[in-house]
């Protein structure tokens, strides 16, 4: 089995608080298209393709696509990715999407979440169309050549399949609790 989701799976569900100080579940979310990503407050990874996520959300919002950010790091690996971090960079930032935060870190098991940033792009019915990175540069994204995000939510949209609906995500790892900063599960490995 997999440790990440696959293609044609059906999102798993969530119920989270956010940094609006409410509690998110996926049943809230009746938008045409539904993208969650794993996220946080510290990865270079991260902070270098805010802006690019920023574009490509407030570019597809008019077309019913929706994104959700999840921050599963532990707090105890880097504190600035605590609950407390996320809200003050949603206030600095104000960015186009919920930042949900996923403490006991079961959402992050239950997606296979590898990296952040690592986005889910879940068509109407919620079955997976696309996982991945958004493009290839995140750490600079003005020097990115390819951008597999915006690429997948436009054939999709265009009722096309996504040419290419697995990338492997580009970032820093999902900083499990009680494990050391670099460890990732023995069944995580790259998606293609």
């Amino acid at each position: 089995m997999a440790f990440t989701l696959q293609i044609g799976d059906q999102a798993p569900a969530f119920s989270l608080p956010a940094t609006d100080g409410k509690i998110y579940s996926l049943a809230d979310f009746d938008d045409k298209v539904l993208v969650v990503f794993f996220t946080c407050n510290h990865c270079p990874y991260v902070i270098g393709s805010d802006e690019d996520t920023r574009r490509i959300a407030e570019r597809f919002a008019e077309q019913g696509v929706r994104f959700v950010a999840i921050n599963s790091n532990s707090k105890h690996t880097y504190a600035e990715d605590d609950f407390e971090h996320m809200v003050e960079r949603m206030k600095e930032n104000k960015f186009p999407w919920l930042y949900l935060y996923d403490e006991p870190q079961k959402v992050a098991e239950a997606y296979g979440a590898l990296r952040t940033p690592h986005f889910y792009v879940f068509d109407e019915s919620r079955k997976l169309v696309y996982t991945g990175r958004a493009i290839d540069n995140p750490r600079d994204w003005t020097k990115s050549t390819t951008h597999e995000l915006a690429d997948a939510l436009e054939a999709h949209l265009a009722g096309k399949p996504v040419a290419v609906p697995a990338t492997n995500p580009v970032g820093c790892n999902v900083k499990w609790e009680g494990k050391d900063a670099h460890w990732m599960p023995a069944e995580a490995c790259d998606l293609v």
